[in-house]
């Protein structure tokens, strides 16, 4: 369990990295009280959320759509989900973030 809890730090802190580092999206936790588990984002506007959950679907990400009280989006990330898939959602991220 150990070893799973750090794959998981390491796939969510990726996830955080590339968010901290785009333009348009920003993640809805202040730094120390992070999840591992549920990485919470937004974009610029409900317009680019929706746009980006529509492409990201599209894509093959799905349920990334945020909780309809909070909005935004967020990704799980549990055990099953392997470190290549959040790498893609990574790479999905930063090409929205530029093409955007």
């Amino acid at each position: 369990a150990a070893g799973m809890e750090k794959i998981n730090q390491k796939k969510a802190q990726m996830l955080y990295d590339v968010l901290d580092n785009a333009k348009l999206f920003t993640v809805s936790a202040e730094k120390g009280s992070r999840s591992h588990m549920n990485v919470t984002f937004r974009s610029v506007s409900e317009e680019l959320n929706d746009k980006f959950v529509q492409e990201a679907a599209a894509a093959g990400f799905t349920n990334l759509k945020g909780h309809r009280n909070v909005g935004g989006m967020r990704a799980s990330i549990y055990n099953a989900m392997p470190t290549e898939g959040i790498e893609k959602l990574c790479d999905f991220i930063q090409d929205f973030d530029k093409k955007n």
